[in-house]
This record gives structure tokens, C-alpha cells and sequence, in this order.
């Protein structure tokens, strides 16, 4: 499970280390980024991709929700591999999508985690306190 929120800056162009704790959660080198929701990019293990994908596959292509959501996920996922030092390079256009500039914020969210711009983070962590208070 994908658990905390780490800070860190690129290492190069697109290029970021995943938090040690995530990598001991990945099944193996490769793993799947995807747009997100709320200008972040998803990560997940191939496998636990595999049963999101799965999931969304099994609503008819009949109905319209299935078929935007198919096309949202699929076409915004890409698959990258973490090198020897456990980075990955994230794609531009994932990171355009997601505002990512400089400082990154890399959360748990469970069964994936997402990357964030730092300073979008905190405007969105600060949004869920004011709307929802600060949960404890």
C-alpha cells in the first residue's frame, strides 16, 4: 500500500526518484503513469493497473461514461521503467497536464500514488482542510 508524502526535485529533465517505501510496493521495474484527477499523475504497479484497467473494462462501451472514461485513463497512461537508482522519467505531456514545474510531491493514495506539483499540493491539501476540516 502506498502510504505518506514525500517532497523532492527533479534530477533531470522529467526525471525524479520515487520515495524508497513506494519502490518496495512495485511488483516489479515497470511502472504505469496515468493522468489523474485534480491536475495530478497516477502511478500504479503494472499489476494493480492491470485491475483498475480491468475494471473499467468491464462497463458496456454502450454507455457513454464508460467510454469517456476508458479513453481519459488509457490515452493519458504510459508505461516507464525505474532505473538502478529507482527514478523514473515522467513524460512531458503527463507533465504538462499536471502543472509539474519544479518541486514534486509524491503522495500515498493507497493503491497508487500521485505526483503532484509541490506548491498545487499544498493549495489542494489546504482546499480538503477548509472544506472537510482537518481529519485526525
Amino acid at each position: 500500500m502506498f502510504l505518506g508524502e514525500y517532497r523532492t526535485k527533479f534530477t533531470g529533465k522529467g526525471r525524479v526518484i520515487l520515495p524508497h517505501k513506494f519502490r518496495q510496493e512495485l511488483k516489479s521495474r515497470e511502472v504505469i503513469l496515468s493522468r489523474g484527477f485534480e491536475n495530478c499523475i497516477w502511478g500504479f504497479d503494472l499489476t494493480d493497473f492491470e485491475a483498475e484497467a480491468k475494471k473499467q473494462l468491464e462497463i458496456s462501451a454502450t454507455e457513454e461514461r464508460a467510454r469517456y472514461m476508458r479513453r481519459y485513463l488509457f490515452s493519458g497512461s504510459e508505461s516507464v521503467e525505474l532505473d538502478a537508482q529507482g527514478r523514473i522519467i515522467i513524460p512531458s505531456a503527463l507533465l504538462d497536464f499536471a502543472s509539474v514545474k519544479e518541486e514534486v510531491a509524491i503522495i500515498g493514495a493507497g493503491d497508487h500514488f500521485e505526483i503532484w506539483d509541490a506548491k498545487i499540493w499544498k493549495k489542494h491539501i489546504r482546499k480538503v482542510e477548509k472544506d472537510y476540516g482537518r481529519i485526525s
